[in-house]
């Protein structure tokens, strides 16, 4: 299929236009004009880049890409080798990041309950409300995650309780959980932990679990790249590349 007709496709079914993000949302590198094997991956590192080339892919869609508010715009060193291990195969590069967390069906939120197998009760901007099917103890929710996910979690307590309604963010979202903790979940779920995040836990009673951001939000991108594949016949593959954070 043509790349501006994927591109335009996700660019509508994901509502990018509704989103003021941190980088370019959509096509960010612009390689071959048709798009037959579509490699999909979390971050675009310089491993998924090669291992994109391995299988002859045509485009990447990631979810974290380039150009982030805030960075230096030259491109040299690190930056410039993955801009030119791209542009010398032809390959195209395509990104979405707050509209691919968002997004009520493959969005990363909601994939993170679909595996898990959670309740969802409503959203708060990009924080997810929920619930266990049944009540269960931290512990046990904690190991459930991560053998789910393949992850390590990290839990926080914070009280002497169960749990069973939820909240949960994926990715880099430790500051809502002010915002979980008045919605009244009992624990708070998502990739990262900050410093402040383990005085928060205790002292607003709420249960604090950093699933990891990359184990967080492996299925988002795996979702839409599977949907593109049905959609307009084309070959599909999800590169997950290691990382433990």
């Amino acid at each position: 299929m043509k790349l501006y007709e994927l591109t335009r496709f996700c660019h509508d079914y994901l509502a990018v236009d509704a989103f003021t993000d941190y980088c370019p949302n959509g096509l960010q590198v612009e390689g071959k004009s048709n798009v037959n094997r579509l490699v999909t991956g979390v971050s675009a590192n310089l491993d998924l880049i090669d291992a994109a080339i391995a299988v002859e892919a045509d485009a990447i869609l990631v979810h974290h890409g380039y150009f982030w508010k805030g960075e230096a715009q030259p491109l040299v060193g690190y930056k410039a080798e993955r801009i030119r291990r791209l542009m010398q195969h032809d390959i195209s590069l395509i990104a979405y990041h707050l509209p691919l967390d968002a997004h009520l069906t493959v969005g990363n939120n909601a994939q993170l309950a679909m595996q898990m197998g959670w309740v969802v009760t409503g959203q708060d901007e990009l924080l997810w409300l929920g619930e266990l099917r049944q009540v269960s103890s931290i512990d046990q929710l904690t190991d459930d995650l991560g053998e789910t996910i393949d992850s390590n979690p990290f839990l926080i307590y914070g009280g002497d309780h169960d749990v069973q309604r939820l909240a949960w963010c994926t990715g880099a979202a430790q500051s809502a959980i002010e915002k979980a903790a008045e919605h009244g979940a009992d624990v708070f779920v998502s990739g990262e932990i900050s410093e402040q995040t383990v005085h928060l836990a205790k002292e607003l009673g709420i249960h604090f679990i950093a699933a990891g951001h990359h184990a967080t939000e492996r299925y988002g991108v795996q979702a839409l790249g599977e949907l593109l594949a049905n959609r307009f016949n084309i070959q599909h593959q999800f590169i997950d590349i290691e990382n433990p954070v």
